[in-house]
């Protein structure tokens, strides 16, 4: 089901002090962006910014830009964002918001940002064979993210979709990441950093179990 339209969240970004409006003007520049200077990690398609609220607010020293290309979904990431800060007394210092297509990253950031994680949880699998290059985890994307993740930086990535995971797999070894932790049951696993997003939470309800790994960018074969 799509969402609908909601003409308050365009406003309500632009007036927001920690949203990003030309973002591509900022590239090699994202780590002046920060009051601090400090670990920088970028999440892909934030949708309702339940995963960025919680991350962001639980580790203050670690900078976060959250992307997405929909603002109708940004503006309820930011609602979100700036409640929980609200409620912790804590300010929005160490997070940006921005609206773009991921698609095309690479236009965003590069060596001169330095991202030491990337996370991609619950992206469109898009099944269809003529769809896959639209994957976030496809190899034309693998290959824009080695243009600004630093050497032994890490993609976190969550999924519901069997298809999907074991592709990934295959795209990040491809691609030469090297696979440092990987679950087919996350919830049911030993990995203990897990933070819950709103998709996460409906496909562990329908019974799905969730698929997580951690690839490692080893090499880059951009310098």
């Amino acid at each position: 089901m799509r969402m609908r339209n909601k003409p308050w969240a365009k406003p309500e970004l632009e007036a927001c002090d920690y949203f990003i409006k030309e973002p591509q003007l900022l590239k090699s520049k994202w780590q002046q962006q920060f009051k601090k200077q400090q670990p920088f990690h970028i999440e892909l398609g934030c949708g309702k910014g339940g995963f960025i609220a919680q991350a962001a607010l639980m580790n203050t020293d670690i900078n976060y830009l959250a992307i997405d290309l929909e603002y109708k979904m940004l503006g309820l990431a930011r609602r979100k964002v700036s409640a929980a800060y609200e409620e912790k007394g804590v300010p929005t210092d160490n997070i940006l918001l921005t609206a773009y297509n991921i698609e095309k990253i690479s236009e965003l950031l590069d060596a001169n940002d330095k991202v030491e994680r990337i996370y991609i949880n619950f992206c469109n699998p898009w099944p269809r064979n003529k769809h896959k290059k639209h994957r976030l985890t496809h190899p034309r994307q693998l290959t824009q993210y080695k243009d600004f993740l630093k050497i032994g930086g890490e993609i976190r990535f969550k999924t519901d979709d069997d298809a999907l995971f074991e592709e990934s797999i295959e795209y990040f070894e491809e691609c030469g990441f090297g696979i440092d932790y990987i679950t087919r049951d996350l919830h049911n696993s030993d990995f203990d950093e897990n933070i819950m997003t709103e998709h996460e939470k409906m496909f562990s309800e329908e019974g799905i179990n969730i698929k997580f790994l951690i690839a490692r960018m080893e090499v880059s074969d951009k310098i």
